[in-house]
């Protein structure tokens, strides 16, 4: 049904016969031109001008890559089903309201019938011809409006039964595309909160390095560490002096010795 639907909006947009179109993109993704010109049988160029004017509409998109061995760009093609429905519901409304305005028409207007040239006028204009046939001169003759306005109403009935359809399908896509985005949007947020967690952590990592190079610096100023070269000296002149208790204290703290 969808097919059928989207084949009649796209041959009223592009032109008879060029409805296959559809059947070809439906449901792929960058189709190659070169490849839809083949299965429809056309040119190029005629297919390019079908897809441009399809294009002009919204109703599809495209992507180009260059071929590095020729070197010409090639197009490759996606229908955007989306669209496609939200064009065709709209002309579906149009299309009741069209017959919504005949069915009116026919239900409280005369019309009046020429049988030979087959033509039909309303009942203004037949009364301004004296009800003749301006063309061939024969009496017109009345119309029965029941056949018509049944006609009408079946074709309303079939349209309102292809609109909600359509409108069952767009739905099914749009949830589809939410669903998508939605998914889209989630990892966009993982991938945002794993870096503020990464540049959290580096910040963290470099406080604490500042912070422990600042100790550092403020233990060995308080500690007045001396050389153990320049300590060793200073204990054999105190030994010398037979001061051997602050010799020992002096190893002790400054050696590691007892």
């Amino acid at each position: 049904m969808q097919i059928k639907l989207l084949h009649d909006l796209v041959e009223e947009i592009g032109g008879i016969n060029t409805g296959r179109i559809v059947s070809i993109l439906f449901g792929k993704k960058d189709v190659n031109e070169f490849l839809i010109a083949k299965k429809m049988e056309l040119t190029i160029n005629q297919v390019r001008n079908i897809l441009y004017r399809l294009s002009a509409d919204g109703l599809v998109s495209f992507i180009r890559k260059k071929d590095k061995r020729k070197g010409w760009y090639i197009y490759y093609w996606t229908l955007k089903t989306e669209k496609c429905l939200v064009q065709l519901e709209q002309s579906l409304i149009r299309k009741i309201e069209n017959f919504n305005g005949t069915l009116a028409s026919r239900e409280i207007k005369r019309y009046y019938v020429c049988k030979p040239c087959e033509i039909e006028v309303g009942e203004e204009k037949a009364l301004e011809h004296g009800f003749t046939c301006e063309e061939c001169s024969d009496v017109y003759e009345l119309v029965n409006n029941s056949g018509p306005i049944r006609d009408i109403k079946a074709k309303i009935t079939r349209t309102e039964k292809e609109l909600e359809t359509i409108r069952g399908e767009l739905e099914f896509v749009r949830e589809k595309e939410q669903k998508k985005r939605s998914r889209a949007n989630k990892k966009e947020t993982k991938e945002i909160n794993a870096k503020k967690l990464l540049l959290k952590a580096v910040k963290a990592a470099a406080r604490k390095k500042i912070a422990d190079d600042t100790k550092k610096r403020v233990l060995i100023k308080k500690k007045k560490i001396v050389p153990k070269k320049a300590m060793k000296k200073v204990i054999k002149k105190i030994l010398l002096k037979k001061n051997v208790s602050l010799a020992s204290k002096l190893k002790k703290k400054f050696l590691g010795k007892k």
